[in-house]
């Protein structure tokens, strides 16, 4: 069983930087992939960023390809997103995922760890 707790979200400007923290509890952290997902006000949840369990791999949606980097810390059991150059439709709430094996990880119906979810919001 792993608890997933995030932290960090609040208001950005557009522009400006924002980093999440997502803390996982367990022994076996490094055996997981992890991803952040979001979801807006009436949209579904949608897939954000994606990282192997010994992070040689992530993987980003197109829209924060280049602006938004998804990293992990094994030692520390946990998983962070830089939000760099964050524009106003990335506001949402953002959520920590975790899976024992990356497979469709473009999906959240693939996830069996949630964490609660942070509010992110960015001004214009």
């Amino acid at each position: 069983q792993v608890q997933l707790v995030e932290s960090g979200g609040g208001l950005v400007q557009a522009g400006g930087s924002l980093r999440l923290s997502c803390a996982a509890s367990g022994r076996t952290f490094s055996t997981y992939g992890m991803a952040w997902f979001r979801q807006a006000p009436g949209k579904e949840r949608e897939f954000v960023a994606t990282i192997s369990g010994g992070g040689e791999l992530a993987l980003y949606e197109d829209s924060v390809r280049g602006r938004f980097t998804i990293s992990r810390d094994n030692a520390k059991n946990t998983v962070d997103l830089q939000m760099n150059s964050p524009k106003p439709e990335d506001t949402a709430v953002y959520y920590c995922a975790g899976v024992r094996y990356l497979s469709r990880w473009w999906r959240a119906d693939e996830y069996d760890y949630w964490g609660q979810g942070t509010q992110v919001t960015v001004s214009s």
